[in-house]
Order: C-alpha cells, then sequence, then structure tokens
C-alpha cells in the first residue's frame, strides 16, 4: 500500500515543485514514483562541482534534501501541513567527476510531527556515492507559507 497521501502518484504530481527552485537551476530531475519511495537524478557538471573537478558535496545534500523533503510533503494533506527541513548528515563515500547520480529516498520514520529519510545517492555504475539521513518536520500550515500547486 503507497505511503502518500495522493494514492495514485506520478512523476507529473512533483514535477510543478522545483519550478523556480534551487533543484530547477542545478538540474534535479525526477525519475520514479515507487510505493514508498521517490528517485531523482543530478548532473555532474559546473553547477555541481568543487574546485578539484569532483561532486560537491553542498550539492549532494540539495539532492538529497530536495527528494526528502518532497517526499514528505507526498505523504501530508496540503491544506493542513507543510513540510521544511529540520536537520541533514551526509557521508560522502565516492567521489563522481560526470555524469549523472540519482538518489533514492526511503522513509525510516513516518510520525505526526516529524519524518526521517535514508536518502542513497549511486553514480551511473550504481557505486555508492552518499548516503543521507534527513529529519524533516511536519507543520501546520499558515496563510504566510507559499501556496503550491499541489
Amino acid at each position: 500500500m503507497p505511503i502518500w497521501f495522493k494514492k495514485q502518484l506520478s512523476l507529473e504530481d512533483i514535477k510543478p515543485l522545483g519550478k523556480d527552485t534551487m533543484a530547477e537551476y542545478i538540474g534535479i530531475e525526477w525519475t520514479e514514483v515507487g510505493e514508498d519511495y521517490l528517485k531523482a537524478s543530478m548532473p555532474v557538471d559546473h553547477r555541481t562541482k568543487q574546485p578539484y573537478g569532483l561532486l560537491h558535496g553542498g550539492a549532494s545534500c540539495v539532492l538529497a534534501e530536495t527528494i526528502g523533503s518532497v517526499a514528505s510533503a507526498m505523504v501530508v494533506d496540503h491544506t493542513k501541513f507543510v513540510c521544511v527541513g529540520l536537520e541533514i548528515n551526509a557521508n560522502h563515500v565516492r567521489s563522481a567527476r560526470g555524469g549523472l547520480v540519482t538518489g533514492k529516498a526511503l522513509p525510516l520514520h513516518l510520525g505526526a510531527n516529524t519524518h526521517v529519510w535514508d536518502i542513497r545517492i549511486h553514480d551511473e555504475l550504481d557505486k555508492l556515492v552518499c548516503v543521507s539521513r534527513l529529519t524533516v518536520a511536519v507543520i501546520p500550515r499558515k496563510d504566510s507559507f507559499r501556496q503550491t500547486s499541489l
């Protein structure tokens, strides 16, 4: 049984969330929706590399937080709640110099006030690049939050 608030969640439901955001700027693209996971890819290019030509650890964190935060947003009722990152950690276990990296977020905990996600980022050879854990706060919606087309 799907964990998503909208049981028939599709990539088309998620794509509008990236408009005019950092995710759009660095080229993050949604690739897959499963019953309990989301996947997205990001290029390793001039926008996401550090000066030594390797994938920037901060870019890996942006990918991880993007996938995990959006996954949390897809679990809750948007008329009542918003989801925001509370804490992220990341272990960068392998470098990437080019191509695409893909992250997959799976829930570790889906509570009323917090969600915890395990995000694994792999390169195109399916080698593990980064392991991240994201804690998301689930907070009541206020009129001051930007309305999205969810």
